[in-house]
């Protein structure tokens, strides 16, 4: 069976060469690990739009298309495009779990929610010839998962192939999170066994990691275990943790030792009504330059994310914010404009008020204001949100921020990494793009080591050559 399965992006305007590096950072894991349940003798073809350019002059029998907020409309005409043609359509996602109705229309069969259970059933259905309309996810576990189909992501088309998923969701509820909405009547918060994730760590190559969980640090026990056995294994990594979770035990300093460099940290906001409001309990009561202190005593860097339009924030959010990040030296930080994405409890209660401006889903990107604000004007939110981000990677502001560490290593790392991610990203973006980044990172992978391990702290031993992403 030919089986087509398809990340589209967000327009089909502009040649994936000159669209902008993020989106050549991780390559589609969901659709790789969906076809690793697919039979060795289907022929199956993985396409990401936003690294190359779809070809959609092929028959395939199935097509598989994963559908996110701000490609939806791109991955509806997608999929009518195949079905005129003949071909049976799968759609499923963050979006389509959120809007099935909306997604039916365009397909043969939807999936709600995860894919690990209701995938392989859909493949048994489709070979029967009974195939459902609808599939819903009903078991939430993968400790059983096959290893994921690596050989057909373009490893040389993204700046961090070796990204890895050993978790599914999160153990928090915030009102703006999409991850509600998708898994939502179970567990929203498991994990792979610990011997299973080691493995799928020790078949990648090189060095450097990058884990896309939404909270790596969110299962104690399974965290402990991991940063355990990662420990001999001479790697580098990044990923994502929130406030409580860095404060509490010795779990952040385990994970140093096993090779985090830095790590993403929603902070979202430094109003603690603005945090009552979103929910968002895990950040309420703790003390952020305490959790920021004990990062930078380890080496790791941080890269914080923050959230305007809070109905709480006022025109002074932005310059407080950005003086704030740069006064305790984040070395990255990544900036939204509060987005209400269908599902979650945020989008009903603005619905629910006639705040909704409109459906037009390319917008809800996080850049761009598409809801009625409180506190302060939309071009307000729009003009301070596109500030912070020139204020806060301002040569100014990046040598400031670099001076406010202790250690000068540290003071010299800030300043390389802050300022060699935002300053030089069209120098990046080309490296990706023309495969030369491919060619450099074994030199640079053996001179940093080398570097790093003429002596320091155990915090120190190692660096990654990749900014945290902003």
């Amino acid at each position: 069976m030919k089986i087509k399965m398809i990340l589209p992006a967000l327009t089909e305007a502009k040649s994936p060469f000159w669209r902008p590096i993020k989106y050549s950072l991780f390559p589609p894991l969901g659709l790789a690990t969906l076809a690793a349940y697919c039979s060795p003798d289907d022929d199956i073809r993985l396409q990401d739009e936003h690294v190359e350019e779809l070809d959609t002059d092929d028959e395939p029998d199935l097509v598989v298309i994963q559908v996110y907020i701000t490609n939806a409309f791109r991955a509806y005409g997608l999929a009518d495009h195949y079905r005129k043609k003949g071909a049976y359509i799968c759609l499923g996602g963050l979006h389509v779990t959120s809007l099935p109705e909306e997604a039916m229309t365009h397909a043969d069969s939807i999936f709600v929610g995860p894919g690990e259970d209701t995938f392989p059933q859909f493949l048994q259905d489709f070979r029967n010839g009974c195939p459902q309309k609808i599939y819903r996810n009903s078991r939430r576990d993968i400790e059983g998962i096959p290893p994921i189909r690596r050989d057909l992501i373009r490893r040389s088309r993204y700046l961090v192939p070796n990204s890895i998923v050993v978790s599914r969701g999160c153990p928090h509820h915030c009102d703006f999170c999409y991850k509600d909405a998708f898994f939502e009547g179970g567990r929203s918060f498991y994990t792979q066994k610990v011997d299973a994730a080691l493995a799928e760590i020790d078949r990648l190559p090189g060095r450097h990691l990058y884990f896309l969980d939404d909270h790596l640090l969110g299962h104690q026990r399974f965290a402990t275990g991991l940063f355990a056995g990662m420990k001999g294994m001479d790697r580098v990594f990044q990923g994502a943790s929130t406030i409580d979770a860095i404060l509490r035990g010795d779990l952040i300093e385990k994970a140093a030792e096993a090779g985090m460099r830095s790590v993403f940290v929603g902070f979202e906001t430094l109003s603690k009504s603005n945090l009552v409001q979103s929910n968002k309990r895990q950040n309420i009561g703790h003390d952020y330059e305490q959790a920021i202190r004990r990062l930078h005593s380890l080496g790791i860097m941080i890269n914080g994310s923050f959230v305007f339009g809070l109905d709480d924030d006022d025109p002074d959010v932005f310059q407080r914010t950005v003086d704030w990040a740069v006064r305790n030296s984040l070395t990255t930080c990544t900036f939204h404009i509060l987005t209400p994405y269908p599902g979650t409890r945020l989008f009903r209660d603005m619905e629910a008020q006639g705040r909704i401006l409109h459906r037009n889903w390319d917008q809800y990107d996080t850049r761009q204001v598409v809801y009625k604000t409180v506190g302060l004007s939309g071009d307000e939110l729009k003009r301070g949100y596109d500030w912070a981000y020139r204020s806060f990677y301002s040569w100014k502001n990046i040598l400031k921020a670099s001076l406010g560490h202790d250690n000068l290593r540290h003071k010299i790392k800030h300043f390389a990494y802050a300022g060699g991610w935002k300053k030089l990203e069209p120098m990046w973006n080309f490296l990706i793009k023309s495969e030369g980044l491919n060619k450099m990172l074994p030199l640079l992978e053996a001179i940093l080591s080398k570097v790093n391990r003429s002596g320091g702290r155990p915090q120190d031993v190692s660096v990654s050559p990749f900014p945290a992403i902003a």
